[in-house]
């Protein structure tokens, strides 16, 4: 694969098998009272018990271990709103290699710090008015670093799609086949991961990209059948899917091979959050809670079936994690 062919299945497959030994394989979790209100039965993917805290790890692991000896030597640069830069960072001290992170400086303390943690450097910048693609691309010009994207990169979606896999493979070892999959959609990594491992391993299977309100950007780009923008007007709550527009090779995936999109709201996004802990025993950070989020509320059809959840992430600061449960 090059940067700009999208990957298939078995690039998935290969992925998956790169990484195994290296990462946790999460467990999937079910719950008759999530079953209950679901109307179906529902089986959960808790990501935020991964390494980092969220799936990231998988994407960032694959994209590093295809690196040549030359761009190991010289680094990796990225920019990340937390998830992403914790897990190049994560998966470039496994590797012995430097990791430089371009971080907004609004983003959530508890994964700036565990960036630092990982040994890698930060550079900060604003949010509004900054093109962090283009930041990061000038990052990596000017130190000679390799780019690993947050999303729109053929590793890193192969890398991402791991996470279907094993829940299929549990469903089945289980005896069940998932119905449908509900998946927390930023830029549009995971989800492209998602559809690709569904697509050679459960090909009956729904996939569903789930977004914050106002975030909507691929939720509006399937349904026009081609990349549209989000307003960016909603919460800035689920700061791990503040993604404008698709990348292009994850809408390059997705076009064709998702069934739909959904938003949900801010009160949606804390009620899943909060069901989570109380439940499922796991936190989950407002974008990780997403899909969650959608199946409690009845956005996906689930009553009858068996729909797949993933919990994407778990690194929620603490003044935010309260407020779900008091809400």
């Amino acid at each position: 694969m090059n940067a700009l062919t999208p990957p298939a299945h078995a690039d998935v497959l290969a992925a998956a098998a790169r990484l195994r030994g290296r990462l946790l394989r999460t467990p999937m979790l079910r719950h008759p009272l999530l079953d209950e209100l679901a109307g179906g039965t529902v089986l959960v993917k808790p990501e935020p018990l991964q390494r980092t805290g969220s799936f990231k790890l998988r994407g960032a692991t694959n994209a590093i271990l295809r690196l040549s000896p030359e761009q190991r030597a010289a680094g990796v640069v990225t920019h990340s709103s937390g998830n992403h830069g914790q897990a190049v960072a994560c998966a470039a001290a496994a590797e012995g290699l430097s990791a430089l992170i371009a971080m907004p400086r609004d983003a959530p303390t508890i994964k700036v710090e565990s960036t630092r943690r990982w040994g890698a450097e930060i550079t900060f910048f604003d949010r509004a008015g900054t093109d962090r693609n283009a930041l990061a691309l000038e990052l990596a010009r000017r130190t000679g670093r390799t780019l690993v994207p947050p999303f729109d990169h053929p590793d890193v979606i192969a890398g991402q799609g791991s996470v279907a896999l094993e829940l299929i493979e549990d469903a089945r070892a289980a005896g069940l086949t998932l119905d449908a999959l509900a998946v927390c959609t930023g830029g549009g990594g995971l989800v492209a991961g998602c559809a690709l491992a569904a697509e050679g391993a459960s090909p009956g299977t729904q996939v569903w990209a789930v977004e914050p309100e106002g975030w909507d950007d691929t939720r509006r780009s399937l349904a026009a059948g081609e990349r549209l923008s989000a307003d960016g007007q909603g919460s800035l709550l689920c700061d791990s899917l503040l993604s404008l527009a698709p990348g292009e090779l994850t809408f390059a995936v997705n076009r064709a091979r998702l069934t739909g999109g959904v938003a949900v709201s801010e009160a949606e996004v804390f009620r899943a959050m909060r069901f989570a802990f109380e439940a499922l025993k796991v936190v989950v950070e407002p974008g990780g809670a997403v899909a969650l989020a959608a199946v409690l509320a009845g956005r996906i059809p689930a009553r009858g079936r068996t729909v797949g959840v993933v919990l994407s992430g778990g690194n929620v600061d603490p003044a935010v994690f309260a407020r779900a449960l008091t809400a």
